[in-house]
């Protein structure tokens, strides 16, 4: 009984092993100055790549480290950027401080160009289907990093409304943070807080800065203190990868099924071949013998059982891992494309400042936190609607009140602007797995 856990834990590892195994690279790398620390880095993708926002892959830069696997939420959308994939590091201590501190290094040295930083990758792992945003309307509240889930929702209804796609009209996000530093995550979607006359959706921001006093501050203003980056490309010649995904569901499925009926077959087969027919008519039957007997046949079926279940486990995970490495191998041989080629430079750009457009009316609040009983009651003023989706990511008591907050609301105690009763659905999301 539980050695067919191992041995559907053993084959997860392997499958896993092996769509990681090619090392891809990074292409390019935007760092947040100080006191940011910050890194959007940006990796090549296959074109036939699709995932869904809040989707999250697994990164290994053996550089850094050999073993240690560290989830990220991709922060682009790939109906937007069909050849590259981004994700946002906040640096803080360990292993992305560790990230940091060699790009920086790079950037300080006397070399003429950036060397090459081959990186595993692993997923990308998301939901199935985009449901949670065909709501009315959203509600994004996000704490502290957990900001990178909802970047590519925000690029994700950008690209998708102008087209055939029922997604929300009107978004407005939360955003808590303790520094105002912080807001230098959003960067990537300012052109659709900023520039909302081009969309088909109306886009409100709202930031909190809980850890700092009252100030004339703007959004836009901090948007042009803290998103001064450095942007620079990377040599590619050390890995020509580009990250693909994973297999169908549908083969991994059918290898799945396969290594079981080789492991049961061979189980059989060597029950059959190599276990005695006195041992095997002595269980059977139940037959009485001397104790000494007894005693020594008893000890003989527990390890022939024993070495039958491991090589049957051996052989079916050596002929799935030969099927296996020979699929791969020819897909990365024919159908994948090269990663685009980058010439690695330390040429330094200095992102120019972000203008103001005539809607952008977003609000920022120093030394306190948001009142969410207040926020759901404007939203569902605003709106008027009678579906609003309430996506939060960030602190577990964050969300515990809102979920219960949206509970209560949604059981009649407001009535919307237009005698609609509003009701609320949340959804819990995790900007890691």
């Amino acid at each position: 009984m539980v050695f067919s856990g191992i041995f559907l834990f053993g084959l997860d590892k392997l499958l896993r092993i092996l769509q990681s195994r090619p090392k891809s690279c990074i292409l390019s790398a935007r760092i947040y100055l100080f006191p940011s620390k910050a890194i959007e880095l940006t990796l090549p993708k296959d074109p036939r790549l699709k995932y869904t926002p809040t989707s999250v892959i697994y990164m290994k830069i053996p550089s850094i480290s050999r073993f240690q696997w560290h989830p990220f939420s991709i922060t682009s959308s790939s109906n937007s950027d069909n050849h590259t994939m981004s994700i946002v590091v906040k640096c803080n201590e360990g292993w992305t401080s560790s990230l940091y501190d060699m790009i920086q290094t790079e950037l300080d040295s006397d070399a003429g160009s950036m060397n090459c930083i081959p990186v595993s990758i692993e997923g990308p792992y998301g939901p199935a289907s985009l449901d949670f945003l065909r709501h009315d309307s959203l509600l994004l509240i996000a704490g502290g990093a957990g900001i990178t889930p909802f970047l590519s929702i925000i690029k994700e209804i950008a690209s998708l409304s102008s087209r055939r796609y029922r997604f929300a009209t009107r978004v407005q996000l939360i955003y808590v943070v303790k520094k105002s530093q912080d807001v230098c995550l959003l960067n990537s979607v300012s052109s659709q807080l900023l520039n909302q006359s081009s969309t088909q959706f109306s886009l409100n921001l709202k930031v909190y800065v809980t850890q700092e006093e009252g100030s004339n501050a703007t959004v836009i203003g901090l948007l042009n203190d803290f998103s001064l980056v450095r942007t620079v490309n990377f040599s590619t010649k050390c890995s020509n990868y580009a990250v693909h995904g994973l297999d169908s569901s549908v083969l991994m499925a059918a290898m799945v099924a396969l290594s079981s009926i080789k492991f049961l077959v061979s189980l059989i087969f060597f029950n059959r071949i190599f276990v005695p027919t006195e041992i095997k008519s002595s269980a059977s039957h139940k037959m009485v013998v001397p104790s000494e007997n007894k005693a020594s046949k008893e000890k003989t079926p527990s390890s022939v059982v024993d070495l039958l279940l491991l090589a049957s486990f051996i052989i079916a995970l050596a002929c799935n891992t030969f099927v296996a490495i020979i699929l791969r191998w020819k897909r990365l041989k024919k159908d994948i494309p090269a990663a685009s080629p980058k010439q690695g430079n330390k040429a330094i750009e200095l992102a120019g400042s972000v203008e103001a457009s005539t809607v952008a009316d977003h609000e920022i609040h120093f030394g306190g936190r948001p009142n969410f009983q207040d926020i759901l009651s404007k939203f569902s003023d605003e709106t008027g609607g009678s579906d609003i989706g309430v996506l939060v990511c960030g602190p577990e008591s964050m969300k515990e009140s809102v979920a219960s907050l949206c509970q209560l609301k949604s059981q009649g105690l407001n009535i919307g602007a237009k005698g609609k009763k509003p009701y609320f659905i949340f959804h819990s999301l995790n900007f890691t797995l």
